[in-house]
């Protein structure tokens, strides 16, 4: 049972995180430090500079053959059922019918904070059983679904920029259109005839880019070299080790830092209003741990591995989503929105996950 000297222990690691959110913040609204073209800038560095080190940090320190890939494969399974299920929707809905908001629910159904959040909070529930298997789901996030993120990015920027028009969906301008706000008043459609004659183009220039972004490259190293480490059974070198963490260990902060800034220039915290926001909760902390649960009982997870499963899937927005989403100028309200809230409000709601769980066998 968790006691409340385990709660202090989760708070104590989460804590850090609105500092540097707060620094970030008032940088921008009380101090006016930066401009919005540095803010844009600096998320730039982040996410192209610090998060492939981090990436490769994180992935090259696994042991692919001790994974427990039953749970693996549960993870993989109900986030794919989450996905399937709202993209049908947005394609469905008349309102949000568009790529665009599939990627926005792609994001929310498959990247938790599971580091910074969620190792300190299943340490304190299992102990090192918790751990092991949350990293287990980090690996696969930052391999597969990370990945798959930066693809659904590359090809909906390669529309936007080979069309010279706003979808109904984005936040980004293109050189000569006017800014659109969230529910894209005003946008130009366009027509699925030039869509289907611009596919082939449109797709090699985003492979062009996705060959370009190293935090593909990251990953897949980060993997090799786990790999070669465990069988081989050597050390990286230290000059190496070195060299990647001084700048993978920024990656917490200066994550933190920029979403400070996009919400001093926003000037709330449930930036996409009212509905949005539920919505967004709704994907993080009921539907896809609901799917989670259904998944592994079926496939036949019981006791503490079940609950850890569970618990990992209702962890708060992962802080690289933003960042990724930031970059490429898509729905970063509805993100931004999920990060800050889902900090806020996961600690009660993941304790009393864990108070229900109890009584599974």
């Amino acid at each position: 049972m968790i006691e409340w000297g385990d709660v202090y222990k989760v708070v104590e690691a989460m804590a850090p995180l609105y500092v540097a959110l707060l620094l970030g913040y008032a940088s921008v609204r009380w101090w006016h430090m930066f401009s919005s073209d540095q803010c844009a800038a600096i998320n730039r560095f982040i996410c192209y500079f610090i998060f492939p080190f981090y990436s490769f940090d994180f992935t090259s320190h696994i042991d692919p053959f001790s994974m427990n890939y039953k749970y693996i494969g549960a993870d993989i399974m109900s986030k794919f059922i989450c996905v399937a299920a709202f993209g049908l929707w947005c394609k469905c809905s008349s309102r949000t019918g568009s790529y665009g908001w599939f990627i926005t629910c792609f994001t929310l159904c498959t990247m938790t904070n599971s580091l910074f959040v969620g190792v300190p909070i299943l340490e304190a529930m299992f102990g090192r059983t918790g751990v092991n298997l949350v990293l287990q789901a980090t690996v696969v996030q930052v391999i597969i679904y990370t990945t798959v993120f930066l693809i659904l990015l590359e090809f909906w920027k390669s529309f936007v920029s080979s069309n010279k028009t706003i979808p109904e969906d984005s936040n980004i301008v293109p050189v000569g259109a006017a800014e659109q706000d969230l529910e894209g008043h005003g946008t130009t459609e366009v027509s699925e005839s030039s869509g289907s004659s611009s596919f082939w183009p449109l797709t090699r220039n985003a492979l062009l880019k996705l060959v370009k972004n190293p935090n593909v490259y990251a990953c897949v190293l980060g993997l090799i070299w786990a790999f070669l480490s465990k069988w081989w059974h050597i050390g990286m070198p230290k000059i190496v080790e070195g060299s990647v963490q001084i700048m993978s260990k920024a990656g917490t902060s200066t994550a933190m830092f920029s979403l400070g800034f996009f919400m001093a220039m926003q000037g709330k915290v449930m930036a996409c209003g009212v509905t949005l926001t539920v919505f967004g909760m709704i994907i993080r902390f009921i539907a896809t741990p609901v799917a989670m649960g259904v998944v592994a009982l079926a496939i036949g997870l019981r006791g503490n591995v079940l609950r850890i499963a569970i618990i990992q899937a209702a962890l708060p927005q992962s802080l690289a989503s933003f960042i990724f989403i930031k970059e490429y100028g898509l729905h970063t309200e509805v993100i931004s929105t999920a990060v800050i809230l889902g900090i806020i409000i996961c600690l009660p709601l993941l304790v009393a996950y864990y108070a229900i769980l109890v009584y599974i066998r």
